[in-house]
């Protein structure tokens, strides 16, 4: 099972930006896509952003589209989430994974497993 661990989160003011990292291990990473996710407080968790096995395809959830940007580097088993200009709705704890299907896209939560441990993003008025 791959091994995932985020980091980067923090406090911030409204309009500024965090990067997001998400660090893999195993030998597997660079043959499965992978999600960011984020739950805040009294809502479930939700799709927020997703990047195929090689890097080459990324999906968003149209609430961050032109404000996040997902990248992958497979040579440092990582993945990333730049956040712009961001809102205090973008508050939540964000969640990286893995899909559990071999070189599948996808944006289904319940298609993802090997889940990190979260990272508190808070962003104030």
């Amino acid at each position: 099972q791959v091994q995932l661990v985020e980091s980067g989160g923090g406090l911030v003011q409204a309009g500024g930006s965090l990067r997001l990292s998400c660090a893999a291990s195993g030998r597997t990473f660079n043959n499965y896509a992978m999600g960011w996710f984020r739950q805040a407080p009294g809502k479930e968790r939700e799709f927020v952003a997703a990047i195929n096995w090689s890097g080459g395809t990324t999906r968003y959830a149209d609430s961050v589209k032109g404000r996040f940007t997902i990248s992958r580097d497979n040579a440092k088993n990582t993945v990333y989430l730049r956040m712009n200009s961001l809102k205090p709705e973008d508050t939540a704890v964000y969640y990286c994974a893995t899909d559990r299907r071999f070189r599948v896209m996808t944006t289904t939560l319940a298609d993802f497993n090997s889940w990190g441990q979260g990272t508190q993003v808070t962003v104030s008025s």
